[in-house]
């Protein structure tokens, strides 16, 4: 079987990714509309709940599976490879299974309890399944990619995009457009925005369901067709033990690392609550919220914040996070032959790959976070006036998470899959700490979780870079790597501003103009800067 190389990888699943994201955008923005800053409250307890659990599966299980299929074949031992699959499809459904239960039986208990929101129980309860799906697609996305091969995950990706998009509107829109028909089978005086946003969370799990289906049809045993250059075959304890080494530092870390929404999760409404208490008047009067009643105030506020602000913040980093799983394999296999200079050479061009994304994304984000809200939630007046200085702040943390994600990956290629768990849990610390502090200060307000997510991520990015280089025994020259993409993303992001506040047009037209004349710009200087060169 011919094996992809990192770029060519990497290329596969950040279409897939794109793809997906469009979906996504595609997705949220009128699902944002329909609901309003209310409802998407409710829809984002849950999924608010769903990012770390789909994290746990994506990374934590796909990367065990990947890990080990790549060592195997990287020694020519594909019947280990095989029984791999065999094994971790098995294990995994059981955990998927067990998952479900618990996310069920917790449904209203973490509701009410955690995110202080009980509306959004029927919301959570709707989302268990798709433990079980994440689960078993993991396996089979896995060792897909242990071989070096991204297509499988690629096109799952765009299936489960798709089916997103086209089920969770549909039932978000069938609940609105038949209250009659709908709220018959549900106790009188409950709130059908609730159920209309536990629809649109069903069409997520019918995604993840056909996702699985794919895979299941398509086969997970890649090693079928390569030859066998050894008979060695580990007993099934064996290999669990060697999945759940790799597993549970990297499930531990991807936990961790969407712990960020969690903390927003449980921390924002509450501190809101206290900040309304302060000076209700302030932050009325700033946003503009007159016409939300009082006691629906921090929930449209925390509403409005992740189904606008966190949305096209998650958009790059989940695009650029398809270079770190590109890279994974070539640099475990690289590891594994001692061939440091290669190490070298692919740790500083996927930093490099993923700054030339990121860099100029996230600045544009900043600099132009109101017009791109109004532009992508236009009949989201108040919500996209609650979200703009959240995002100028996310903005920035895009850069660094995006730099993050395929670090994690490194360190777990070289075996430090441990190291991105200890390094999150000082970031998830300041995460913490910034909201309880920031967030009840009337004149910051929901603007803190930005502010501490940023303060987050810069701290993460430091510390998973200087504990990298320490372990692999490397020096990444990484001034001279992201100086080019820096330089060129600031002159991209200052020409767009400019050209946006000058050009004398509507904002359907003034947004799309001034991000391709930055898009110009940041080609311009980037050709002049060597960005396009390698970085070894």
């Amino acid at each position: 079987m011919k094996k992809q190389s990192f770029i060519k990888g990497s290329l596969i699943l950040i279409v897939s990714a794109v793809i997906a994201k469009a979906a996504g955008a595609l997705f949220k923005i009128p699902l944002t509309n329909m609901l309003g800053g209310t409802g998407m409250g409710y829809f984002s307890c849950a999924y608010g709940l769903f990012l770390p659990i789909y994290a746990l599966t994506a990374n934590g299980l796909t990367t065990a599976a990947a890990k080990l299929t790549a060592d195997n074949c990287a020694a020519g031992n594909y019947r280990n490879a095989r029984k791999i699959y065999r094994v971790s499809l098995a294990l995994f459904t059981a955990i998927g299974l067990a998952g479900t239960a618990a996310a069920a039986i917790l449904a209203r208990p973490f509701s009410e309890k955690i995110a202080a929101c009980p509306e959004a129980a029927l919301s959570v309860l709707m989302i268990a399944p798709s433990v079980l799906f994440g689960c078993i697609t993991a396996v089979y996305r896995g060792c897909w990619e242990g071989m070096r091969n991204m297509y499988p995950t690629a096109v799952s990706q765009v299936i489960e995009s798709v089916m997103r998009l086209a089920a969770g509107l549909a039932l978000c829109s069938y609940v609105l457009n038949h209250p009659d028909k709908v709220m018959s089978f549900f106790p009188a005086g409950t709130d059908i925005i609730s159920v209309a946003a536990a629809a649109a969370v069903a069409g997520i799990t019918l995604s993840t369901a056909a996702g699985t289906l794919f895979l299941v049809i398509l086969g997970a045993d890649p090693s079928e067709k390569c030859i066998d250059n050894t008979k060695r075959e580990d007993s099934s304890g064996k290999i669990i033990k060697s999945l759940f080494a790799v597993m549970i530092p990297v499930a531990l870390g991807s936990i961790i690392t969407n712990l960020t929404s969690l903390i927003d999760l449980a921390t924002i409404i509450r501190c809101l609550d206290k900040a309304l208490l302060i000076r209700p008047g302030s932050i009325i009067h700033k946003f503009g919220l007159e016409s939300i009643p009082k006691n629906e105030l921090s929930n449209f506020i925390y509403g409005s914040f992740s189904g606008l602000a966190v949305t096209v913040f998650n958009l790059i980093p989940s695009v650029t996070n398809m270079f770190g799983k590109g890279i994974l394999p070539n640099i475990a296999e690289a590891w594994t032959r001692k061939d440091i200079d290669s190490v070298k050479r692919l740790s500083a061009n996927v930093i490099g790959a993923t700054a030339f994304l990121a860099v100029p994304s996230g600045l544009g984000i900043s600099i132009l976070a109101a017009p791109v809200l109004n532009f992508l939630f236009p009949s989201g007046k108040m919500e996209c006036i609650v979200s703009s200085e959240s995002l100028f702040y996310l903005g920035f943390a895009v850069i660094f998470l995006a730099l993050s994600f395929p670090v994690f990956s490194m360190l777990q290629a070289i075996g430090r899959a441990d190291a991105p768990v200890k390094i999150m849990i000082a970031g998830v610390i300041v995460k913490f700490l910034g909201n309880i502090l920031l967030i009840p200060i009337p004149e910051i307000n929901v603007a803190g979780a930005a502010i501490s997510t940023l303060l987050c991520y810069v701290l993460i990015f430091i510390l998973s870079l200087i504990i990298y280089s320490k372990a692999a025994g490397i020096r990444i020259k990484i001034f001279s790597i992201l100086l080019p993409p820096v330089f060129s993303g600031i002159m991209c992001a200052v020409t767009a501003n400019l050209v946006y506040n000058v050009l004398p047009f509507e904002n359907l037209i003034a947004l799309p103009a001034s991000i391709a004349a930055g898009g110009i710009v940041y080609l311009i200087f980037s050709t002049l800067t060597g960005n396009f060169k390698s970085k070894a």
